[in-house]
């Protein structure tokens, strides 16, 4: 069981790395600048336990920037993870469900904390803005469940 939870974190970070090269590669095309609600959900989970990140407003604002792009990595590496472990545990979905649910959870969770915490509100999304994040998060279920599929069963 171990075994596949390591492989599944293993593809868990081939797709957090595929998911963070289709969100450059849109910022590239459309000229779009970064988003800023990881650094804004940082800044809400800082406020909710009573704690503050060290340094001037410069360093303040670099840790905010590392702090979100390291969540969202350790997201993409507990998503996979969790589907290594479900795939130990029997669930073998066909390739594009596969990549279907768990590109779904890793949405799931980056988009629900957004709305918990009031960073952003999903209801009020463009179909634009919807698109920017369910593309990467397809192109990330695509990779993770495709990598796993491939090393779990080894």
């Amino acid at each position: 069981m171990i075994r596949q939870v390591l492989l599944g974190a293993a593809a868990g970070a081939a797709g957090t790395t595929v998911l963070n090269a289709v969100t450059y590669a849109d910022m590239t095309l459309r000229g779009r600048a970064a988003s800023t609600t990881p650094e804004r959900t940082v800044d809400q989970v800082v406020g909710r336990a009573h704690t503050h990140i060290p340094g001037d407003e410069e360093h303040r604002g670099n840790r905010r920037s590392a702090l979100g792009a390291l969540s969202g990595i350790a997201t993409g590496i507990a998503v996979g993870a969790a589907y290594g472990m479900a795939r130990a545990a029997g669930f073998r979905p066909p390739l594009w469900a596969g990549a279907l649910a768990v590109g779904g959870a890793a949405m799931l969770s980056a988009d629900v904390p957004l709305a918990a915490l009031k960073v952003s509100d999903p209801r009020t999304w463009s179909r634009t803005d919807w698109l920017a994040d369910a593309i990467p998060h397809l192109a990330y279920g695509a990779v993770t469940a495709a990598t796993a599929e491939a090393v779990c069963d080894r």
